[in-house]
């Protein structure tokens, strides 16, 4: 399969070229050239800009295009215009942020949520919406020859937006451990790798159309899932639960404070049903395997966040503060 990768250097990404490799496939990369540049130095790589640089392609053809670091509309556009005449098959990474309201046991068949501004561009104000219309573009010039991969939580190696390397690296340190919400919230994520995999045999299939590739709904608590993530790297955290009304009391928020705590309400963006993507194949490796490969990938490399991956990291709750927090909670319930 001749195999066009939009970006191909970031977590995602990344993985994709990894498994394509692994399979043979005939690759090219079009990115900026600034993320990891030594990446992959035997893969074609083309450097160019997606927002007006798009000429670099020239007249290549493909068999598929996955893009990976599409958030803007008028940019995914001009790429689904470009390519239309040059390629099959356009698998576009989405997100499980596009409906307009979240209800648990929800589907790909929910209302889409709508960008108010057409000319909006504000990735942390309309996020959702803005990929939405991503989609539509797409659409616009693929018809059914496309896939929108609406994808959730996504975990594993090389993780450079600060959420469950967050989690790992405070379960690492160990100690007392401040942990969000409640421990009954429902959670569900998905492995990169797992994602990467699910993705190619969607590209050779040209299987068209929306998935939500995310966790199995109802399968985990986010109780259960930081405890298995906590043995999994030897249990030396002891997660302490305050509860919402704690949190916000002492002015942590839900958006922005710890990750995977949501506002209430929001939680149901972890009771997708996924059904269409596990009839089509969607697998899972355990939870323990990829956070010890996590943990792994970050005692060796380290950890860099990266706050141009389509969104702003939070300046999540710092040690120290949660340290504060710990130690006023611990002695007001006589634990300390």
């Amino acid at each position: 399969m001749r195999l066009l990768i939009l970006g191909g250097t970031l977590f995602l990404g990344r993985h994709l070229v990894e498994a394509a490799l692994a399979r043979g496939h005939n690759l090219t990369l079009f990115n900026r050239g600034h993320t990891a540049p030594d990446l992959f130095s035997e893969v074609e790589q083309i450097h160019g800009d997606r927002d007006g640089g798009l000429s670099a392609l020239g007249s290549r053809d493909f068999d598929v295009v996955i893009d990976t670091c599409g958030y803007l509309p008028r940019v995914v556009e001009q790429s689904a215009a470009y390519l239309a005449r040059r390629c099959d098959f356009y698998l576009f990474i989405s997100s499980i942020s596009v409906y307009a309201r979240f209800s648990p046991g929800a589907d790909e068949t929910a209302p889409l949520a709508r960008l108010t501004d057409p000319d909006a561009e504000d990735l942390q104000a309309d996020y959702g919406p803005l990929k939405a219309e991503c989609e539509a573009r797409v659409e616009r010039y693929f018809a059914s020859r496309c896939q929108h991969a609406r994808a959730g939580f996504l975990i594993g190696p090389c993780d450079r937006i600060e959420r469950f390397p967050y989690w790992v690296m405070r379960l690492l340190v160990g100690g007392p451990t401040l942990a969000p919400g409640s421990r009954d919230n429902p959670m569900q994520w998905l492995d990169v790798r797992d994602l990467a995999e699910w993705l190619l045999d969607s590209a050779v299939n040209h299987r068209a159309g929306a998935f939500d590739l995310t966790g199995p709904a109802s399968s985990c608590t986010l109780g259960k899932f930081l405890d298995r993530a906590n043995a999994a790297l030897g249990g030396r955290a002891e997660l302490i639960w305050p509860g919402n009304e704690v949190l916000g009391r002492n002015g942590v928020p839900t958006r922005g404070g710890m990750p995977y705590w949501f506002a209430p309400g929001f939680d149901a963006i972890c009771r997708r049903d996924i059904s269409r993507a596990l009839h089509a194949g969607l697998h899972f490796r355990s939870l323990e395997d990829t956070t010890r490969e996590t943990a792994a990938q970050i005692e060796r490399d380290g950890f860099r966040s990266d706050n141009k991956v389509g969104v702003q990291i939070p300046n999540w709750l710092t040690r120290e503060r949660e340290r504060d927090l710990l130690d006023r909670y611990l002695l007001n319930t006589g634990r300390a």
